[in-house]
């Protein structure tokens, strides 16, 4: 919070902050930035950017009031996207909100002179953008100010900053959790055993780690269940393919557990034979079995599948969301804690958590082996994903 006041620290030009969640990496920052620019500053502009402006407010600007409430006065102008925040002797700054998650983000930030920038969740945004953020950043005694979770080691972030910040005259600070006192050992203990794989060494360790092995590399013991539920909500996830496969799930969600019941799968290619979307449909209604399905959910590019559905008007269609990373992050996080389940009949869908595996190289899945685990990722992100009660056993909206 107080580096840039310090005697040996004061001379860099910036300082990133990497490491683990709930580390405390947000609240130090965000205090030191305020504190820094209003103690040397008045009526200068600021950015504050995030991935997106909603994940802003969420993240910064709506726990800012107690965080520095007592401190400052904060006036937001909500609908211009703008902070005045004010402190005694009438010192006043201007801090503009931003997010760089498009590719077009940069063009919104061009032109404004700033005396400092703070980037939080920097690894989540466009290159384009953090450079032209980093470049209007031209008033004297301007700072930079980085904060993320760590990423693949190929990450642009980590080559051009992190590995270069004594050339860039950075100041790098890693964050555990150890760095929070405020974070009970229970809570450090559920999130220890929350995430598995690339996503542990990355969230829980702050490694910025290789992807590598498999996607999900749970033991068939963690998968499945025997114990079925008699009732709840149903539902349908599909992934899409007329020669590549195409995959369904029946979902029933009750006492706090999601647990895919049934499967249909064809392999259009393997099997020689091609579906029409009018038989993929018979069997989607065989899939169903007269079961009352709250919501089918459906690769968003499957156009003609899901006129077809909404023209029968049978059953209720959505078209899933489809963050590819963010949505295995979280179906990882809900197998791991227990709350997802898989009935030993699904035999497509175990047989494809033995073999989906992550390029290599690259934070991505291999595009084989994949449909019933991208069927199983669009209900976990579209349907889970906004499911409170099933979120609150993993710590938190992982969607």
């Amino acid at each position: 919070m107080t580096w840039w006041n310090r005697e040996n620290l004061r001379d860099f030009d910036g300082i990133l902050c990497d490491g683990a969640v709930r580390s405390g990496k947000t609240l130090s920052m965000v205090i030191g930035f305020f504190l820094w620019s209003m103690a040397n500053f008045h009526g200068a502009a600021f950015a504050l950017c995030g991935k997106s402006i909603s994940s802003l407010r969420r993240n910064i600007v709506t726990p800012m009031g107690q965080w520095l409430g007592g401190v400052f006065v904060i006036q937001d102008n909500f609908s211009r996207n703008r902070l005045v925040v004010s402190a005694g002797k009438g010192r006043v700054n201007t801090y503009y909100l931003f997010g760089g998650q498009d590719e077009d983000s940069y063009k919104d930030i061009q032109g404004i002179t700033l005396a400092g920038v703070l980037l939080d969740e920097a690894a989540l945004m466009r290159r384009s953008f953090v450079e032209q953020a980093c470049a209007r950043c031209s008033v004297a005694g301007s700072r930079l100010w980085f904060n993320c979770n760590p990423q693949g080691p190929e990450h642009w972030l980590y080559k051009e900053w992190l590995c270069k910040a004594k050339e860039k005259n950075i100041l790098h600070l890693h964050f555990t959790m150890a760095d929070n006192p405020a974070l009970e050992e229970s809570i450090k203990r559920r999130y220890e055993t929350l995430y598995t794989g690339v996503f542990y060494r990355r969230y829980v360790l702050g490694e910025w780690c290789m992807a590598q092995g498999l996607v999900y590399p749970f033991s068939r013991e963690q998968l499945v269940t025997k114990d079925l539920p008699g009732s709840g909500q149903y539902f349908i996830s599909i992934d899409y393919g007329t020669q590549n496969p195409f995959s369904a799930g029946l979902w029933c969600v009750a006492g706090g557990r999601a647990v895919r019941l049934k499967e249909y799968y064809h392999d259009g290619r393997g099997t020689g034979r091609l579906c029409t979307d009018e038989d993929y449909y018979e069997n989607l209604k065989t899939l169903a079995g007269g079961l009352p399905i709250r919501q089918v959910v459906i690769d968003p590019s499957a156009a003609s599948m899901i006129a077809l559905i909404r023209r029968r008007g049978e059953f209720s269609v959505r078209r899933a969301k489809n963050p590819v990373l963010p949505g295995i992050r979280l179906v990882s996080s809900l197998i791991q804690a227990g709350v997802v389940k898989i009935s030993e009949s699904c035999q497509n869908a175990l047989r494809e958590f033995g073999l989906y595996t992550w390029e290599e190289g690259q934070d991505a899945p291999r595009k084989e082996n994949d449909h019933a685990m991208d069927d199983i990722r669009y209900f976990c992100a579209t349907i889970l994903g906004r499911d409170r009660e099933l979120l609150r056993k993993i710590g938190g909206n992982e969607g």
